[in-house]
């Protein structure tokens, strides 16, 4: 982001060095085409920052739930051993389908 920053003020420090005249129709065009990119600039910085923070937020509030479902649940280790097809027999719901490959078999 810097080296953006520093192109658009380089842009800037040209333009002013080359004594754009602000009356001719060109002149105009190349200042505002400068300004534009200086507010794109600071609207992307501005961006990157809201990023960065909503980021460690995230991170905070992963860390925080990795808390709780450790207090609730225990640790994984309590995991390790499940098997999910133990509880395939226990669904009561007709039109999942779990069952349809029992019926053709009897």
């Amino acid at each position: 982001m810097e080296y953006l920053i520093q192109k658009v003020s380089y842009l800037r420090g040209l333009a002013d060095g080359l004594g754009v005249d602000e009356s001719s129709k060109e002149g105009k065009l190349l200042l505002q085409i400068v300004d534009v990119l200086e507010e794109f600039t600071d609207v992307l910085n501005e961006t990157i920052e809201n990023q960065e923070e909503l980021e460690e937020y995230v991170t905070f509030i992963d860390e925080d739930l990795a808390d709780v479902e450790d207090e609730i649940y225990g640790t994984d280790e309590d995991y390790d051993d499940f098997d999910f097809d133990d509880y395939d027999d226990f669904c009561d719901d007709e039109d999942c389908c779990c069952h349809c490959g029992e019926e053709d078999e009897e």
